[in-house]
């Protein structure tokens, strides 16, 4: 029965790392993609106004749901610059959950993730 249950774990939901009422919106240059499940994932370097650099990571959906939803393996791309609106982690760390992400041509990629289909 253990082992039942451990995979369960490694999945969560939105409420148990993001706060939605912690909105982020964020630019940067993608430096990562993880294009696995039962989330994909991507990192950015943000730069503030003073010139100082932080990694920030992304959760998306699963690649089936991301796929079904127009993105590909391929829709973001090292060195891309991104802008990112979604909620940010609970514990306040360089973190987020992603509802939508606007490449540099303009196209609008939505995240699908468990924070959308919440009621």
């Amino acid at each position: 029965m253990l082992l039942a249950s451990v995979p369960a774990l490694a999945h969560h939901s939105f409420a148990v790392e993001f706060d939605a009422k912690k909105p982020l919106k964020l630019t940067g240059v993608v430096t990562r993609v993880e294009w696995k499940n039962p989330h994909a994932y991507f990192y950015i370097d943000v730069t503030d106004k003073t010139g100082t650099v932080t990694n920030w990571g992304f959760e998306l959906t699963s690649p089936n749901v991301l796929m079904r939803q127009g993105w590909t393996r391929n829709s973001l791309k090292l060195g891309d610059t991104v802008s990112v609106e979604g909620s940010g982690a609970k514990d306040g760390s360089h973190a987020g959950n992603t509802t939508l992400v606007v490449l540099s041509t303009g196209q609008r990629l939505f995240g699908g993730t468990s924070q959308q289909s919440t009621p």
